[in-house]
């Protein structure tokens, strides 16, 4: 005898509507939040814990590689205890990470909270997403994906300016336990309003061994990247040990992941071409996206005199042109094939980057601002361009583990790029200061008048110096963050031959967010 599917519970209306949507979609901006909020904060935390402002990077690195790791785990969590309990659950571990984060002792224990806080927070986006369109009637889901994905697009705008504001006026530690009444007011509303109406469970079985081989190589590989700059990279043996472990663990997962029966990652989905070069673009582009978001904050305010409120300000420009752009790509993305999205978006990625290429020491707060207005052009394309690339010759049962790949992929290169970005910026700064160094001499006639007028104005000669050198080591790092950008736009160009290396894809139309 066979039994009948449970009949779909009727879509909510009125005041409920209204109170869990509105439940729903902060705890999605609240999770968003925290991705770009600690940007600009970094300088204000490494300071006040006493680390340089390159470790204090992890502070980005820890949350961000642990919720990569984490994504695979949602589809099974959701399927085995419900997509409401899973989500309030998450929301409630989030806020309690949140609270250990703002009380955190010293940098070690912060680094260990904001990992807590990015492995328990990765059901919350598609939790809210699919409790969004559940709660909604068919013809009115458009709209219910529609605020989702504005609240995932004015987070971004919000975390720099908030975090920079916090910084500046309060004291770090709020930037994490502002999530406090949020998160207790969004677990309580959606677990007490849609605990009747759980999603069917099942028993599954669960890949640990995978799970913990992905751990074992990613975590490997993030904390050898994190220290290998301060332990000189292979000249200490810890991190020989934690490249061949992160190596061998690789190898390993591939060969489990292959071989076995329900794998944590379906790495099966490269046999599709789409998937593949969509992923190795979405990878790529994006690790130079979010390099250049922890560059620019950490390099306004350590050598430019930037406050943290103001770095926040140049930031939050992109993100307010890739909302109001939103709207209007939505509709014609429907009729465009994705990888003319795709190379406008790249193409105006690299324009950004370009545009940053020519910044000096004088340039004032629009010339770093405007460089952020055109990258928010690329935001407003990219995203859902290169979702739709992927995703169009994937069967439909497959979708949710391919989007579960594809953005713990996408997550885990912003980490690994993280990372690489401070490395490769203080490797180029020392470079240019060696240089600079052997042209700008005591001997040297500019020097000598240089210093006889800071002299005259009421500095010792030691003073003089100093100020001299601090000017040197500030050129240094203006030449390797050109660098840098010169890097990305022609690394984002380089980009646009495999976006046509696959077939042609087309959207449904439908808004997609970053986080999506």
């Amino acid at each position: 005898m066979s039994v009948a599917p449970p009949r779909p519970l009727p879509a909510l209306k009125g005041a409920p509507l209204v109170v869990i949507s509105i439940a729903l979609a902060v705890a999605t901006f609240m999770q968003v939040l925290d991705t770009t909020i600690a940007n600009v904060s970094v300088p204000t935390i490494a300071g006040d814990l006493g680390v340089s402002a390159d470790q204090g990077t992890w502070v980005i690195t820890a949350f961000a590689v642990s919720n990569g790791v984490a994504l695979p785990l949602t589809g099974w969590l959701m399927q085995r205890f419900g997509v409401v309990r899973v989500f309030s659950i998450s929301v409630s571990l989030f806020t309690i990470a949140s609270l250990l984060c703002g009380l955190a002792w010293n940098f070690p224990s912060l680094i260990l909270f904001r990992a807590l806080q990015g492995a328990v927070c990765g059901p919350m986006i598609p939790g809210s997403q699919a409790l969004l369109m559940a709660i909604f009637p068919p013809e009115k889901r458009s709209t219910a994906l529609g605020i989702w994905s504005i609240t995932t697009l004015l987070a971004p705008i919000f975390g720099p300016v908030l975090g920079g504001y916090i910084s500046d006026n309060y004291s770090w530690p709020w930037i994490f336990l502002i999530n406090l009444p949020i998160g207790i007011a969004s677990a309580t509303i959606c677990w007490y309003g849609l605990r009747s109406r759980e999603t069917p469970t099942r028993i599954l079985p669960v890949d640990g061994i995978g799970f913990i081989l992905l751990l074992i190589w990613v975590g490997s590989l993030q904390v050898a990247l994190d220290r290998g700059k301060d332990a000189d990279w292979f000249a200490s043996t810890s991190i020989i040990v934690l490249a061949i472990t992160a190596v061998v663990g690789f190898i390993a997962w591939l060969i489990w992941e292959k071989t076995d029966a329900y794998p944590v990652v379906d790495i099966s989905l490269f046999k599709s071409r789409n998937f593949s070069f969509g992923t190795i673009v979405l990878c790529l582009a994006y690790g130079v996206f979010f390099g250049n978001l922890v560059l620019l904050p950490l390099w306004l305010q350590t050598q430019q005199g930037y406050t943290a409120t103001w770095a926040g300000l140049v930031a939050a420009p992109s993100g307010v042109v890739a909302v109001m752009l939103t709207p209007f790509v939505a509709r014609v993305m429907g009729r465009v094939d994705a990888r003319w999205g795709g190379t406008v978006s790249l193409i105006s990625f690299a324009a950004s980057y370009f545009l940053r290429a020519n910044l000096t020491p004088d340039s004032s707060f629009w010339d770093y601002a405007i460089p952020n207005m055109v990258m928010g052009i690329g935001m407003s394309l990219f995203f859902v361009s290169m979702i739709t690339l992927s995703m169009s010759s994937i069967h439909p049962a497959r979708l949710p583990a391919a989007a579960g790949l594809s953005n713990f992929a996408r997550i885990t290169a912003g980490s690994f790029a993280a990372s690489l970005t401070t490395t490769f910026w203080d490797r180029r700064e020392a470079v240019h200061q060696s240089h600079l160094s052997e042209v700008t001499t005591i001997y040297d006639p500019n020097t000598v008048s240089t210093l006889e007028s800071l002299q005259r104005s009421g500095l010792s000669h030691a003073q003089s110096l100093g100020q001299m050198t601090q000017a040197l080591i500030g050129q240094a790092y203006v030449k390797s963050s050109v660098d840098y950008f010169w890097m990305s736009g022609w690394l984002a160009l380089g980009l646009i031959p495999v976006i046509w290396a696959a077939r042609r894809a087309m959207s449904a139309g439908k808004p997609v967010a970053a986080g999506d």
